[in-house]
């Protein structure tokens, strides 16, 4: 499933990966976070959450978060 450029509500906490001066560091993301994926594989995508590029499992994207879907303007 393609997720590139979709934007997705958490619905669970999940768990994300964040590299800070070279070393990965587990961060929680809470009930309610938007994430915006940026790109990705079948096990993992990198996300941009709160101005701040994290990965986070695909599974977790498809089974804890909702999709935002744009609603697009009539001309």
């Amino acid at each position: 499933m393609l997720l590139t450029g979709k934007r997705f509500r958490l619905r669970e906490r999940t768990l994300a990966i964040e590299v800070v001066g070279g070393e990965r560091i587990a961060i929680i993301l809470q009930v309610g976070a938007i994430i915006r994926v940026l790109s990705g594989n079948n096990q993992n995508v990198d996300v941009l959450w709160d101005g701040r590029k994290v990965e986070v499992f695909t599974c977790d994207v498809n089974m804890r978060g909702t999709e935002i879907i744009e609603q697009c303007a009539l001309v």
